[in-house]
């Protein structure tokens, strides 16, 4: 089969593999190595990862490393980029494509996610305890400042170091999450009494070493879609299926999903609004947040509007821009967000360059 060229092509190969129909690309290495053993899909999600010259990073950390996707110059200090909870970096494949051609991004898998590891055995997930995965990434590569993009929990988690550390961050684009949300008080206990033993249970399996439950890929793709409640499109599903899944050595044609199942049971933060009202006072750089119009808040609507005119009084250099689509809007339909990025990145974003 010939080579495959451009990302149209591409698209239109991967909606052929989903229905079944097309032959199987051959597969293709990055950095230097091959994945065995999985869908004809994901081939493809290698092939326009070639196109695009991405390459594969890790980036040490005490329990393990960090894996990440380098788009972009090598030598232009790169937009780090945050995914949503239980996703991975391959949520922006789509979307990184259609930004400047001279930027670089940087789109990391956090901890649990993705190729990223697991935090030790015995712990549970905590939201802040990302925060230090930014710091690592800093101090691997010796840079003084982030610029950031996140969608959904990664875009809470951007708020939180750019509001935390000010001076370390030049700019910021938050994606259909703006703050942390507040929980409904009365729930909060025995929402903890449910997950924390939910969390045990799923840390003593992962010390079993046993094999998670497969399916076949065409079901994996019917689970994330309807688990998103079809935000992520049957299309774009492999993009994050593709850092996300494992081939079964117990069925054959069938796979299993690699996040850490411990992220399920985590709680949030579970403060209050006067906290994330003095948060957003602090970020008086660079900020952009896009809110898919047809995505939940995920709490009274109320605090979203309280949050956003506190920022705007304290921040002349923020954007709220509303998208007709949903929560994977940058995902499944990232023509409609790569114009407003664009824009902002033409104001805000100055080249540095790296060694």
């Amino acid at each position: 089969m010939a080579k495959v060229r451009g990302t149209v092509l591409v698209k239109s190969l991967l909606g052929s593999l989903l229905s079944g129909e097309g032959s199987v690309l051959p597969r293709i290495a990055i950095s230097g190595s091959v994945r065995h053993s999985h869908h004809k899909a994901h081939d493809l999600v290698e092939e326009h990862d070639r196109q695009h010259d991405v390459e594969e990073v890790r980036i040490p950390v005490p329990y393990g490393e960090i894996a990440g996707k380098w788009w972009g110059p090598r030598n232009v200090r790169p937009i780090v980029t945050l995914h949503g909870w239980q996703d991975n970096a391959g949520t922006f494949d789509r979307l990184l494509p259609l930004l400047p051609k001279n930027a670089s991004f940087l789109a990391l898998d956090l901890p649990g996610h993705g190729f990223s590891s697991r935090i030790p055995d015995g712990m549970t997930y905590n939201t802040l305890d990302n925060l230090a995965v930014l710091f690592h990434v800093m101090r691997e590569y010796r840079w003084k400042k982030l610029s950031l993009m996140g969608h959904s929990m990664g875009s809470i988690l951007c708020f939180l170091f750019a509001s935390t550390f000010p001076d370390k961050v030049d700019l910021y684009v938050g994606i259909d999450a703006l703050k942390p949300h507040i929980a409904d008080a009365e729930k909060f206990p025995a929402r903890l009494e449910k997950r924390l033993p939910q969390a045990l249970l799923a840390d003593a399996r992962n010390r079993d070493k046993s094999e998670p439950p497969s399916y076949p890929y065409q079901e994996l793709i019917e689970r994330l879609h309807l688990g998103t409640n079809k935000s992520v499109s049957r299309e774009a599903a492999p993009f994050l299926l593709y850092r996300n899944t494992r081939k079964s050595t117990l069925h054959p044609d069938q796979y299993y999903f690699t996040r850490d199942s411990r992220l399920k049971y985590s709680l949030g933060l579970g403060w209050d609004q006067a906290i994330n009202l003095e948060f957003g006072k602090r970020i008086v750089l660079p900020y952009l947040f896009i809110k898919a119009k047809h995505s939940p808040y995920y709490e009274d609507r109320k605090y979203f509007d309280q949050f956003v005119e506190v920022v705007k009084q304290h921040n002349p250099l923020f954007e709220l821009e509303f998208v007709d689509s949903t929560h994977h809007l940058h995902l499944t339909e990232p023509e409609k967000v790569a114009p407003i990025i664009n824009r902002f990145l033409a104001k805000h974003w100055k080249e540095e360059m790296i060694k």
